[in-house]
This record gives structure tokens, sequence and C-alpha cells, in this order.
């Protein structure tokens, strides 16, 4: 079973509950506030072996990491970030350096997001290092963007290039929150969603839950440099199609709101590229020098036994 099979099947056992106006499924759960509005709550644990080798990187750099993948979270529903709780599981040999290490790291990407550290949970233990940070955000008037909203016609935005993040990015990415609510003043978001898992796998994700299907074009999709200068088996395409943790934003909005936003780039910090549409049959596709194929979701997922 792989880790969206057991969300499926998640999905199916969980009851509904007023409180909860959108449950497992999406980036961030929805939480009926009870003065009005709505809140944001979002969770990601980092396994050491799984996520990160601290052969590989600081500590700091997995607590930058650990607070910076909910942000991003938060940036795909368009919310605000308000304030986050940590919990560490700390090897006994070299837990407290690791700890301070930890903590600068997840206090320099709060901090630069106005997000505050409220409390959280510590633990050592003869295992290697976990961190997992839940994260409270606040929908903005125009209420939270779901991955559910997606319609045939849409235009597909992509915030920046993709690909290679392996090489840096996935360590140094600045989570699209600002960016994300200027483009929700700007425009009428219909889904978004971060691209953590790969951007076919995740613009599959949009189409599953908006009930449609897209067509992707190869030559409109930005690369970045990073994945033009990796070796190996995989063509630079693939790498942005399939590598993930690039941490940008894939957007649909109507085909006039696209336009619009393609032509006068008027959101700081970002370049948005039209990389295809949404369409009314289910699947994903690829479409290339002319020829259209079926483009498999693929991208990183964690399995189960």
């Amino acid at each position: 079973m792989g880790e969206f099979e057991y969300i499926d099947w998640l999905r199916r056992q969980t009851p509904s509950d007023p409180r909860v106006l959108l449950g497992p499924g999406d980036d961030a759960a929805v939480l009926r506030a009870p003065s009005g509005g709505s809140w944001l709550v979002t969770t990601d644990m980092l396994l050491e072996g799984s996520h990160f080798r601290l052969a590989d990187m600081s500590a700091r750099q997995v607590g930058r990491k650990a607070m910076a993948v909910n942000l991003s979270d938060i940036a795909a529903m368009a919310g605000r970030p308000v304030a986050a709780v940590v919990s560490v599981g700390l090897p006994r040999k070299g837990g407290k350096a690791l700890a301070e290490a930890l903590y600068q790291g997840l206090r320099e990407m709060a901090d630069a997001f106005n997000t505050a550290i409220a409390g959280g949970d510590t633990n050592s233990w003869d295992g290697s290092l976990v961190i997992s940070v839940t994260l409270f955000g606040e929908a903005t008037g125009r209420g939270p963007v779901t991955r559910a909203g997606a319609r045939p016609g849409d235009w597909l935005l992509v915030t920046g290039p993709l690909g290679g993040s392996i090489s840096a990015k996935h360590l140094d990415f600045v989570p699209r929150v600002n960016e994300a609510l200027a483009l929700h003043q700007h425009a009428t978001l219909h889904a978004m969603i971060d691209i953590s898992d790969g951007l076919a796998a995740d613009v599959h994700h949009i189409c599953e839950e908006s009930r449609c299907g897209a067509v992707l074009r190869a030559e409109a999709i930005p690369i970045s440099a990073a994945a033009r200068n990796l070796q190996g088996g995989r063509s630079p395409l693939q790498h942005a199609l399939f590598d993930g943790e690039d941490f940008e934003l894939v957007v649909a909005v109507s085909a006039d709101e696209g336009k619009r936003l393609v032509e006068s780039q008027s959101v700081p910090g970002i370049r948005l590229a039209c990389i295809g549409e949404c369409v009314a049959e289910p699947g994903l596709w690829l479409e290339e020098s002319g020829s259209r194929r079926v483009l498999e979701p693929l991208g990183y997922v964690h399995t189960l036994e």
C-alpha cells in the first residue's frame, strides 16, 4: 500500500464532523473557527534516512526545512501562518547539540513568516533524529483555496522553474506564502497545490480532487538550471516532471485570469508560466512536439507493507 491509498482508506473511515470543513486529502485541514472564519492545520514529519541525512546537511538546515515544508502547505491553501508546535525525537548521543541547532533553523524560518513557535514535545531515544511540525494558519477573507475547484478549460500556472531540487533547493527554498496571498488577491484561484511530490503527481492530485483531467505542454514547463545540469538517466524535462520538492505552486484559474496574470506578471518574486490546461476527460497527458501521450503521475511515494 502506498501513502495515497492509505489516505484514501483513512478518508473512508473518518466520519464527518461539523467542526471539520475539510478533512484528510488536501494540503491542510480546514476547521471551523468558533468566532467565524476558518483555521488551517497542517503537519509534516521528517525522518533521518528517509527525508534527510545528517551526513549531508546540518541540523540547522533540517530545522529550517521542517518549518518550511509546513509553511508551503499553508501557502498552497492561500492562508496566513500563525503558530507552530514542534515535536522531536532526539538520539541520546549528541542530542543536546542537535536540539539547539534544530531550534535555530526552525526559528529562522518561523521568524521570516511571522510565525510563533508555541510549544511541542521533546523525547530522546536510541534511534535517529525525527522532527514533526504542526502549523496553524488562518484563511483570508476570500477563504482557503483547495485542490478541488479546477474546471475544464482552466489554465494551469506554475510559479517558478522545476526539477533538480536535490542539488540544493530542497534545503534552501523559500515557501511561496506571500506570493500565494498576493495571487489570491489578484485573481479568483480555482485550485492550488504546492509541488512536493513532483509536478506530474501533484497535478494528478488536483485532477483527482476536481474530477477532471489535465494536459501539460512539455515546451512550456520551466526547467531549472539544476535540472539541466544533473547527470544520470533522466532528461531535464523528466526531472521537472517527477523530481519533487520544488515547493513552487501550481494554480488553476480561468483562461481569462490566466492570460491576464501571465501577461502582467504582477506578483513580485515569481514568474508565472502557463504549463497546460484542465480538460473534462479524467486523466493526465503530456503534449510534446505536436503529439499527446498519457503521462504517468510518477513522483515520490512512501510505501507500506
